[in-house]
């Protein structure tokens, strides 16, 4: 397809995108007097339907979140060997009937993986809902902390929020059943070739470039358009350098942490399973399931009743990222294993070499991939968080996110426009070294 590396890109990066700052974004073209319908008045159309309410929040969720179900799927793909598919068409199967009966049952891992974090992300989602007064319990929960004087009412929704979590979570540990998803019989592993898709590569580019145009396009769009009228207005931009280099510095350890925490618990899972691995790997998922706001407030409680050096600093922040996206990097490491036969570990061990070396050197290098993705997703997701960093960051701690988040409070759009764009800018970089990461190993 033209123009492959470049749409790999462009097609992540709506992750970083923060859902208050689409959603805002949304209703300026799409909502009542937009510009969609200024565009359109000329012609007759007078008024459009509305954009408010569910349509309006699955639309800006589904155009935020897809990247959760592609990166891992994307990954998984590399990890497929060629040699499957070889063999269904050679036992008389169509390039069809080989998709759905070998290719897509390898890839269920990770899409159930990446389908369970959009469940759970839009479970846990405050900004586009709220904007687009569709009330959700995150709208309550927010409402009740701000508003009512006995907030245990907003602790009892939290916890209803996470027995939903728990449910999905439940729902999809059935999916994995006991399929293994790697080679049994000996043999070298081959990397996938590309294919040339002929006329239908026009197709998939045009859709490639509708999904970007959607969700990355009209965004930066309009963003650059009030960065341009706030300079032609004598806005004042702040410099961004000390909020930039917050933002990158406390996301690059909140990634660290996570893919180090990740690691154990996916090994576990998928080489010792038993109902206590299951149970801790289903747990990670309920912190992303949690409002930011609901586990920062749980952090100043537990920083403000019990004295300790770490409140009010940035350790006790990346704790908190941790806490949230823990899951994002479990379930792209645990993919990645999933496809590595245990084999390859048993003759490391019968060579001499111990568990932990055989895990080093023979596992940890195939998973690497997974990995990279799961980290790539919670730096992402760091980046963009918001309650989280508002309670919980050190005094004058400011990044890109609380710089939108201040700026749009106060109706000051242009001036929420330039830190917008820096952090989808600063979000093409690691996108960019993953994707030539693996464009360098096929």
């Amino acid at each position: 397809m033209p123009l492959r590396k470049v749409i790999g890109i462009f097609t992540s990066l709506p992750l970083v995108i923060p859902s208050y700052v689409f959603g805002l974004l949304a209703i300026t073209v799409l909502g009542p007097y937009g510009k969609l319908q200024q565009f359109l008045e000329p012609i007759g159309v007078e008024k459009i339907p509305s954009f408010y309410g569910f349509w309006g929040a699955t639309f800006v969720l589904v155009f935020l979140s897809y990247p959760y179900v592609m990166l891992p799927v994307r990954a998984a793909f590399k990890r497929i060997d060629p040699a499957f598919e070889e063999a269904a068409r050679g036992l008389g199967k169509n390039a069809t009937q080989t998709f759905f009966s070998i290719t897509l049952p390898m890839l269920r891992p990770s899409i159930v993986a990446g389908a369970l974090l959009v469940a759970l992300y839009t479970l846990s989602d405050f900004g586009a809902v709220s904007l687009l007064r569709y009330q959700t319990f995150t709208w309550a929960i927010f409402i009740q902390y701000e508003t009512a004087f006995d907030r245990s009412i907003a602790a009892a929704l939290s916890l209803v929020l996470v027995g939903v979590a728990l449910i999905l979570v439940f729902v999809e540990s059935f999916s994995q059943g006991k399929s293994r998803y790697y080679r049994i019989s000996p043999g070298n592993q081959r990397t996938n070739k590309i294919v040339d898709l002929g006329a239908w590569r026009w197709v998939a580019l045009a859709y490639s470039s509708a999904v970007i145009g959607l969700s990355l396009v009209m965004p930066v769009s309009i963003l650059v358009y009030w960065v341009i009228r706030g300079i032609s207005v004598g806005e004042r931009f702040d410099l961004l350098w000390e909020h930039t280099f917050n933002t990158v510095s406390i996301a690059f350890f909140a990634a660290l942490v996570t893919a180090i925490a990740a690691i154990p618990i996916a090994v576990l899972n998928v080489r010792y399973k038993s109902r206590i691995s299951i149970a801790i790997e289903r747990m990670t998922y309920v912190g992303f399931a949690l409002p930011g706001l609901a586990v920062a407030l749980a952090f100043v409680f537990f920083g403000t009743a019990v004295p300790n050096p770490l409140y009010q600093t940035t350790t006790i922040l990346v704790i908190a990222y941790l806490v949230l996206f823990l899951s994002a990097s479990v379930g792209s490491t645990q993919a990645a294993l999933l496809q590595i036969s245990p084999r390859l570990e048993e003759a490391s061990r019968s060579l001499g070499k111990s568990s932990l070396q055989s895990f080093r050197l023979i596992t940890l290098p195939l998973a690497l991939r997974g990995i990279f993705a799961g980290s790539g997703l919670v730096f992402l997701l760091t980046m963009k968080e918001l309650p989280a960093t508002l309670i919980l960051s050190p005094p004058g701690f400011r990044t890109l996110a609380t710089s939108i988040w201040s700026a749009a409070s106060e109706a000051f759009f242009a001036r929420a426009a330039l830190p917008a764009l820096v952090l989808i800018l600063i979000a093409g970089v690691p996108m960019a070294l993953l994707l030539i990461r693996e464009n360098n190993k096929d």
